[in-house]
């Protein structure tokens, strides 16, 4: 069935309460993505009342063949050992597809890749891979993540960095970096930062009102918070985290180059873990990292690799992309249109 907005609270309890709960299945993330021309819905599967299986679907018009392909961003969400639940809500997914006129569904769960059950399941029900092999990346979401074990006391936790990571957290604070949380008065200098950062480290950056939409829908649900480094009353970095049920994700990090040498990164990463399990969180997500084999980083971003890891954060592989194609005659129609736009 699908959810109206009566039921928003009620699914992002569930979400929250998840074994792999993510901001970008909330609700707010579906309401974030149409401000980029995505069309959110909530599948879901109840008994008595109550959710027990469901996905955050984003639905984009495929131009001129009048169909739309779907998209659940770190979903769908679910116990993923049961099987049975599994097929109901393919089942519901495949329904509501007919009905708004879907091509192939898109997912991307958080599901550890040491798992067994889980792909001879997906591939039972016609999924099939299609993230690739790029070592930095291997997929829309990242697909090699970076994790901090956030249940030890702070002792304990700053105790488990690396001694260098320690000292340069320390070496901040005697230089007088400090760390805050931001306002949305803060936004256009932080966005001025993290345009600096993607210029210096080649990445794109979203247009200013995207983080203005997330301040918006986000930061009010508490999905998310803005963190600000400052050195000598200027600000000079800072990240956005976004935070769902008992894990927090680091998602949008600036920092400027020629304050380096203050170590303000290290600082930042150290106070937003400190609120995080301030907040609840069991686990802290430092996100995108190269896939590593025997601990090893492959790819380019293996500087990202060390600097994460001296965080005492343990690597994860999840499964990938699968896609489901829900309509062949549609689907080989738009690979063809595909194509031919080359």
């Amino acid at each position: 069935m699908l959810l109206d907005e009566s039921r928003r609270e009620q699914w992002n309890d569930f979400v929250r309460a998840s074994e792999y709960p993510n901001a970008m299945q909330s609700w707010e993330w579906g309401e974030l993505k149409a401000t980029t021309g995505w069309k959110p819905m909530v599948v879901a599967v109840e008994d008595g009342g109550k959710i027990v299986a469901g996905a955050m679907i984003l639905r984009r018009q495929i131009p001129r063949i009048g169909r739309c392909l779907l998209y659940a961003p770190r979903g769908p969400v679910l116990d993923w050992s049961d099987a049975d639940l599994f097929a109901r809500l393919v089942g519901e997914i495949r329904t509501t597809a007919a009905r708004v006129g879907g091509v192939a569904l898109k997912i991307d769960p958080p599901v550890p890749a040491d798992r067994a059950d889980v792909v001879p399941m997906l591939e039972r029900h016609g999924f099939r891979f299609t993230g690739d092999d790029d070592p930095d990346l291997g997929g829309t979401q990242p697909r090699y993540v970076l994790k901090t074990d956030l249940t030890p006391d702070l002792d304990e936790l700053l105790a488990s960095f690396h001694s260098k990571w320690r000292y340069n957290i320390r070496l901040a604070e005697r230089r007088g970096v400090s760390v805050r949380e931001g306002t949305r008065e803060d936004l256009p200098e932080f966005y001025d930062r993290l345009q600096h950062t993607a210029g210096r480290d080649g990445f794109r950056v979203r247009g200013y009102d995207y983080y203005e939409a997330i301040f918006d829908l986000l930061v009010p649900a508490g999905l998310a918070k803005l963190f600000i480094t400052e050195f000598e009353g200027r600000i000079i970095g800072g990240a956005v985290l976004f935070r769902m049920g008992d894990e927090a994700v680091y998602v949008y990090g600036a920092s400027q180059a020629d304050y380096h040498k203050q170590m303000p990164n290290h600082l930042l990463q150290w106070e937003m873990m400190q609120w995080a399990k301030a907040n609840g969180c069991r686990t802290y997500d430092f996100r995108g990292v190269s896939k590593e084999v025997d601990g090893e980083p492959l790819g380019e971003l293996g500087g990202l690799n060390r600097f994460k890891r001296g965080f005492n954060a343990q690597y994860t592989e999840y499964i990938g992309e699968y896609d489901l194609v829900l309509s062949p005659l549609w689907y080989r129609l738009y690979r063809l249109a595909m194509r031919a736009r080359g």
